[in-house]
């Protein structure tokens, strides 16, 4: 049982530095640093280790480095995972899915670098990029969140259609608009931002503007509508479940409404580069809250864990 329990614990860790590098990401495109080490991957300039030249190069670089670390961490929690459970094991499918997305995040990583949808590039493209991008993260951090509640004692998921899985399929979809919507208004914000609210909201109603501008709109209407239903929903999803879908519920309603306080800041002081990585850390909590809450909604009651191998 003490393996399960450092088990458990390394993959809360790897979720939680996950996130780091994620955030991080953000900064590399608030700063512009996109391109930092050129058209290349992996290599930065010609070299697996280079010197760093600019300040857009360093950073673009430590989010490189910090992204192949948590590749490896997943690997390993992947190796571990089935060492260390039988076969069954929620936490298996879990952590193979938590490879696979990391797999596919480097490799949309590797794509925007190569195809140079980075920086300044203000084409339909980049948008398209950013929103593939945005998915592929939020599946990351389901499936890592997933396998570490597993790990956790959470009871597998039993698979039966009914309102409440209607309800929480819909809200779970609602907000993967909410983050695509949220990363087109980012890159917009990037890209174009605004002297003064009065001449940004001018922006994103002009008729003349660029379209990521004028997308801007989209996010506050698209989050304001999810939160509402996510809010309505998520104690009839809960009544699915027990106790610990009960928590989560409460843990998801604050959240919802933290992060659209946070919005209304974000949007106030023009999104500054601190407000964007804390509104997508809170994004990036909501999400996680809510797939949880559907996973002790939907897991077999009375399940207890899988012994470990000792």
């Amino acid at each position: 049982m003490k393996d399960r329990a450092r088990l458990r614990l390394f993959s809360w860790t790897t979720l939680a530095i996950t996130l780091g590098v994620i955030l991080w990401g953000a900064y590399v495109r608030v700063s512009g640093s996109g391109a930092g080490c050129g058209k290349e991957w992996p290599r930065c300039h010609g070299q697996i280790l280079p010197t760093m030249t600019s300040v857009e190069m360093a950073i673009e670089y430590l989010h490189r480095a910090s992204s192949g670390i948590v590749g490896a961490l997943a690997m390993a929690l992947l190796a571990w995972v089935l060492y260390a459970t039988p076969r069954g094991d929620p936490a298996r499918r879990g952590a193979v899915a938590s490879a696979f997305f990391m797999v596919t995040e480097g490799g949309v990583g590797a794509a925007i670098v190569l195809f140079e949808r980075v920086a300044a590039d203000k084409s339909a493209a980049h948008a398209a990029w950013m929103a593939v991008h945005l998915v592929n993260t939020f599946l990351l951090i389901a499936s890592l969140a997933c396998t570490a509640w597993w790990l956790s004692g959470g009871a597998a998921l039993r698979m039966r259609w009914g309102r409440a899985a209607e309800l929480w399929t819909a809200g779970a979809a609602a907000l993967l608009a909410v983050g695509v919507t949220g990363a087109l208004a980012a890159l917009g914000d990037t890209l174009f931002g605004a002297g003064s609210l009065a001449e940004g909201v001018a922006a994103d109603f002009s008729p003349t503007a660029h379209f990521l501008q004028q997308l801007r709109v989209l996010h506050p209407i698209a989050a304001v509508l999810a939160g509402t239903f996510v809010l309505y929903t998520r104690g009839r999803i809960a009544a699915a479940g027990g106790a610990a879908a009960r928590r989560l519920s409460r843990a998801v309603g604050g959240l919802v409404v933290t992060q659209l306080g946070l919005g209304v800041l974000n949007f106030a002081l023009l999104a500054p580069a601190w407000m964007q990585m804390v509104h997508l850390l809170a994004a990036d909590l909501v999400w996680i809250a809510f797939v949880l809450l559907g996973a002790a909604a939907f897991g077999e009651r009375g399940r207890e864990a899988a012994p470990a191998r000792t």
